[in-house]
C-alpha cells in the first residue's frame, strides 16, 4: 500500500554522523553509557543528587546512539530515545514547561499535526479504498477497542486496591479511544498503518457516545465529552494533517497530469473547508471567522505542504528515498517532544504515585496488546493487521483522559499511563520491525 513498502528506515541524525559499520565507535559509546551508569549509581549514596540527571541522560543519549551499530538491538534506539526524553522531563522539568513567558505546552497540538503529516505522507487515499471495500479488520478493531480495555481497566482496577479516584482514573484509561501515538509504532512495526488510522479516528470520533456510557457502567459515574469538540478534534489533529500529507505527495511527484492534480487538490481543499465550516457552527464566528479560519488552515494544511515539496525537492534533489527518510524521521521526533512536555507538565503526580500504579498501568498495557493480537488471531486477521490492532488497543489516548480526568484523582493514572505506553510501545514495534524483515512485504 502506497509508499510504505519502498520506504527506508527512518531518517537518525546518527546515521550521518557516525558509519553503519564502525563498529569499534558503537562499541565505544555503549561502554560510555555503562561508565556513565555506573557513575550516576555512585553519586545517589555520595549525596550529590544534582549529578545525577546529567549521568543518566548521557547514559541513554550514547546508549540511544551505539545500539543503532548492532542489527539485533538498533531498532531498539527509538525506545531508548523515549526513556531519555522521559528523564530529561523528570530532571528538568522547568525546561518544558516554561521558558521565560513562553509555555512549551502550546506547542503540542502542532507537534501532534506534524507528526501525524509525516504518517500521511507515508500513505495515498489508495490505501483507504482497501478497508473500505473489506472493513472486517477496521470492525474487529474499534469493537476491541471498546471492549477489551474497558474490561481489562476494569477487572485490574478491582485486583489493586486503589482510592476510588486512582481506580476511576485507571477504567477512564481502559474507555477512551487510542491515541495518534499508535499510529506511529504501527509505522515503525511495519503493519498495516491506513488501517491504525482508520481505527484511531472512527474510535475518537465514537468516544463522545461510548467513553461516557462506559464510564457509568463501569465506574458508576457519567463523564461528559463535548461531541463537536471530539469531532474537531479529529478533524484538525488526524484528518487534514494526514490530508496535508497527501498534498505533499502530490506535488513532490511529478507522475500525476495538471488535470488529475487540480481534482485531487480541489477534493482536498474541500475537506479543509468543510472543516472551517463545521468551527463556524461550533463556534458560532459568522462568516469573517470562517473566512479567516479557512485561510489559515489552507496556508498550513494546503500551501504549506506545497512549499515544503518543492523545498524537499530541492534539498534532496529528488531522492525519494531520502525524502521518505526525513518524512518518517518528522513523527517519531514530533512524538517524542509531546511525550517530553506532557510528561514534564504531570512530573509532581508521577513522583507522587507508587509503584503499585507503575505496575497496574504495565499490566494494562500489556493487557491490550496480548488480548487485542489475539483477538485479531482468532478472526484470522492478517499479521500486518494484527500487529495494528495491537496498537491500536494497547495505546490509549492517555492525553485525552489526562484532559477529562484533570480535576481528580483521575488524572493521576493517566499521566502514568502516557509515558510508559510509548516505551513498550516502541519497544514492541522495534522488535516487531526487525521480526518483519523476514517477511515479505505487504504493503
Amino acid at each position: 500500500m502506497g509508499r510504505q513498502a519502498f520506504s527506508r528506515p527512518p531518517l537518525e541524525l546518527t546515521a550521518a554522523i557516525l558509519p553503519v559499520n564502525n563498529k569499534v565507535t558503537y562499541k565505544c559509546l555503549i561502554g560510555g553509557s555503562l561508565a556513565l551508569a555506573l557513575v550516576a549509581l555512585s553519586l545517589i549514596p555520595a549525596g550529590r543528587v544534582g549529578l545525577v540527571g546529567p549521568a543518566i541522560l548521557g547514559c541513554l543519549i550514547l546508549l540511544a546512539i551505539g545500539v543503532r551499530g548492532f542489527e539485533a538491538v538498533r531498532r531498539f534506539s527509538y525506545t531508548v530515545w523515549i526513556l531519555a526524553a522521559v528523564a530529561a522531563s523528570m530532571f528538568y522539568p522547568h525546561c518544558f514547561t516554561a521558558v521565560g513567558s513562553f509555555e512549551p505546552g502550546i506547542l503540542i497540538a502542532p507537534l501532534l499535526q506534524v507528526a501525524m503529516f509525516g504518517i500521511g505522507s507515508k500513505m495515498s487515499p489508495k490505501d483507504f479504498a482497501g478497508i473500505v471495500r473489506m472493513p472486517r479488520s477496521l470492525i474487529i478493531g474499534v469493537c476491541a477497542q471498546f471492549m477489551i480495555m474497558p474490561l481489562a481497566a476494569f477487572a485490574i482496577s478491582q485486583a489493586f486496591i486503589f482510592p476510588p479516584g486512582i481506580a476511576m482514573g485507571v477504567i477512564l484509561i481502559g474507555c477512551v479511544p487510542g491515541g495518534p501515538a499508535s499510529n506511529v509504532m504501527s509505522y515503525i512495526a511495519r503493519a498495516n498503518l491506513p488501517l491504525s488510522v482508520a481505527i484511531g479516528l472512527i474510535a475518537t470520533l465514537l468516544s463522545p457516545v461510548l467513553t461516557p456510557a462506559l464510564m457509568r457502567l463501569l465506574a458508576g459515574q457519567y463523564i461528559a465529552i463535548d461531541v463537536w469538540g471530539m469531532m474537531l478534534y479529529s478533524l484538525n489533529m488526524i484528518v487534514l494533517p494526514i490530508v496535508a500529507g497527501f498534498i505533499f505527495n502530490l506535488f513532490y511527484s511529478a507522475r500525476d497530469v495538471a488535470g488529475s492534480k487540480a481534482i485531487q487538490l480541489g477534493t482536498y481543499f474541500v475537506i479543509i473547508a468543510l472543516t472551517c465550516l463545521a468551527e463556524m457552527v461550533s463556534d458560532g464566528c459568522g462568516i469573517a471567522g470562517f473566512l479567516l479560519s479557512l485561510l489559515k488552515s489552507a496556508c498550513w494544511f494546503c500551501f504549506g505542504p506545497i512549499v515544503f515539496s518543492v523545498i524537499m525537492r530541492i534539498i534532496f534533489r529528488g531522492d525519494r528515498r531520502i525524502t521518505d527518510s526525513f518524512l518518517s524521521f518528522l513523527p517519531m521526533a514530533g512524538i517524542a517532544l509531546i511525550i517530553t512536555i506532557v510528561t514534564a507538565t504531570v512530573r509532581d503526580s508521577l513522583l507522587s504515585v507508587g509503584a503499585l500504579l507503575l505496575l497496574t498501568g504495565l499490566f494494562l498495557n500489556s493487557a491490550g496488546y496480548a488480548l487485542g493480537y489475539t483477538v485479531a488471531w482468532l478472526f484470522r486477521a492478517p499479521e500486518k493487521d494484527r500487529r495494528a490492532i495491537a496498537l491500536a488497543v494497547g495505546m490509549q489516548n492517555a492525553g485525552l483522559a489526562t484532559q477529562i480526568g484533570k480535576a481528580a484523582a483521575a488524572g493521576v493514572a493517566s499521566a502514568v499511563f502516557g509515558p510508559l505506553m510509548n516505551i513498550t510501545g516502541s519497544a514492541l514495534a522495534g522488535w516487531w520491525r526487525r521480526k518483519g524483515r523476514r517477511e515479505p512485504a505487504v504493503f
